[in-house]
């Protein structure tokens, strides 16, 4: 009796340890589970109730800093942009405005200009930053990248000042010829003179209003909407015709080679216009007794087949300075030979525009004084063609090298 009492004893002292064991073990399991981590300090324990939502949707890059300048919340914008690094707000000036705003309760708003990261040309990133106090505790940082609305501005300053000064030339022009004429009433050979002088100027208004109706138009139609196949020999033919007269005063020959019956997909009217105007620059640019030649191709891309129509010169070709720029409108690479072929300066802008909207690429080569290649790669039309069908012109009129230089004119 007395041994199966001891036992007993035993066992309920073991018992007793083992609940009071697992008491204190469940005890601090919730003690741990309640202490806040470290995520949940920055994040749903601290912010408002609903705030976190509205980060979410906001279009501005968003920063929530608590009272030690510590990065509460951070939307991916924000990192995006260079502003938060390492959990602290990187940008000195924004986070000063954070520490005036907790101290005053005032909101305040600043444009800066940051340095752009990863890019090693020393571009400006333009910012708008506004601070307002959240709540007793945290500032809300809210951040707005200006620099592509800046960017427009600068170009419709530029285009505005341009359309300006280009207008303004023939119209003075005109003016004075009229005062010309007036005084030279008496003088017959005299008004034949200034009036073939104001035929000219109102050519070149008349050219320029309408280049800049294209212009407009092609930057806000949708080609692709209204599109179809469109025959490229239909339009390098259609090309040839336009400066036809032009390259018969400068006995200038004009041939056209490469493979035919192609296709591409796209507006047949603003194709024919972009490739009118390569052709009419490769004309107005090129010497007398010289050759100007429209080469065609198909050629393998990963994403589908591409069309490529290659305008090659012999004219005085482009300074490695101006490539870059040839394309911006108004920009001319000699502006005393432009104003004498008639040019705008928005020929080549158009044709930027409207092979982009077709979702194409315009390429040149060149070099000064032995001429110019501009190549227009477009997305080909037909699928399921049969290549054994092509006729093709002899190799010696097109290579299978890109069409980049004046020796594959046909």
């Amino acid at each position: 009796m007395d041994v199966n009492a001891a036992v007993a004893a035993v066992a309920a002292i073991a018992g007793l340890l083992t609940g009071v064991i697992a008491m204190l073990a469940f005890r601090w399991s919730e003690r741990d589970q309640a202490r806040p981590t470290r995520t949940s300090l920055h994040t749903d324990a601290v912010l408002p109730p609903g705030v976190d939502t509205v980060l979410s949707v906001l279009r501005s890059s968003a920063v929530v800093l608590d009272e030690g300048d510590a990065v509460v919340k951070a939307s991916s914008a924000a990192y995006a942009l260079g502003l938060v690094r390492g959990g602290k707000l990187a940008v000195e000036p924004m986070l000063q405005m954070a520490r005036d705003t907790r101290r005053d309760g005032e909101i305040r708003q600043v444009e800066l200009d940051l340095a752009r990261r990863g890019t090693g040309r020393g571009e400006a990133l333009a910012v708008s930053a506004r601070v307002a106090p959240l709540g007793s505790r945290l500032v809300l940082l809210l951040v707005e990248d200006l620099t592509e609305a800046r960017r427009i501005e600068a170009v419709r300053r530029d285009f505005v000042a341009n359309v300006s000064h280009e207008l303004k030339t023939p119209v003075g022009a005109l003016s004075l010829l009229s005062e010309a004429v007036m005084d030279a009433a008496d003088d017959p050979e005299a008004v034949t003179r200034f009036a073939g002088r104001m035929q000219i100027e109102a050519t070149r208004l008349t050219n320029l209003v309408q280049e800049l109706i294209d212009l407009s138009r092609v930057q806000n139609d949708h080609p692709l909407e209204d599109a179809e196949p469109v025959r490229v020999d239909e339009l390098v033919a259609e090309a040839i015709d336009r400066s036809r007269q032009t390259a018969g005063t400068k006995n200038i020959t004009m041939a056209a080679g490469g493979t035919t019956d192609l296709r591409v997909w796209g507006h047949r009217g603003q194709l024919a216009a972009a490739l009118g105007n390569l052709v009419e620059n490769a004309v107005n640019y090129s010497p007398a007794h010289t050759r100007v030649g429209i080469a065609a191709r198909r050629v393998t891309a990963p994403g589908g087949d591409l069309i490529e129509i290659a305008v090659t010169d012999q004219g005085i070709g482009i300074p490695d300075k101006d490539k870059e720029r040839i394309f911006e409108r108004f920009y001319r690479v000699d502006p005393a030979r432009s104003r004498a072929t008639g040019g705008t300066g928005l020929g080549l802008a158009i044709v930027k525009h409207v092979v982009a909207s077709h979702g194409g690429e315009v390429t040149v080569w060149s070099t000064e004084g032995q001429g110019s290649t501009f190549t227009l790669r477009l997305p080909e039309a037909a699928a399921g063609r049969d290549r054994t069908q092509d006729r093709r012109t002899p190799s010696s009129e097109i290579t299978n090298e890109p069409l980049t230089a004046p020796e594959v004119l046909p």
